[in-house]
């Protein structure tokens, strides 16, 4: 059963970027699309962001022309540049297939936009 663990969060002030990465600990060259998702405080979980192993990808309205997710097969990894960051994008980034696997959530990493 692969993880995933997310890292690259932070507090960051608005208009400033992050650059999140999750690292898997196996082969996610099997997996079909992988997604960054995001919780914030007394939301629910969305999709931000998802990325096909054909390099197509889908963004979320509230992130699109801000953010751009890519993946490393190669490494296991999956990234997300955060640009032009606002202080609604605060919340808990996470990583996991998309649709998502309800076995497979991390931890998160906390991004923090604030002046």
């Amino acid at each position: 059963q692969v993880q995933f663990v997310e890292s690259g969060g932070g507090l960051v002030q608005p208009g400033g970027s992050l650059r999140l990465s999750c690292a898997a600990s196996g082969s996610i060259r099997i997996i079909y699309a992988m997604g960054w998702y995001r919780q914030a405080p007394g939301r629910q979980r969305e999709l931000v962001a998802r990325v096909t192993n054909g390099g197509r990808t889908n963004y979320a309205d509230s992130v699109k022309g801000r953010f751009t997710i890519s993946r490393d097969n190669a490494e296991n990894t999956v990234y997300l540049q955060m640009n032009s960051l606002k202080p609604e994008d605060t919340a808990v980034y996470y990583c996991n297939t998309a649709p998502q696997s309800q076995n497979y959530w991390g931890k998160g990493t906390l991004v923090t936009v604030s002046s």
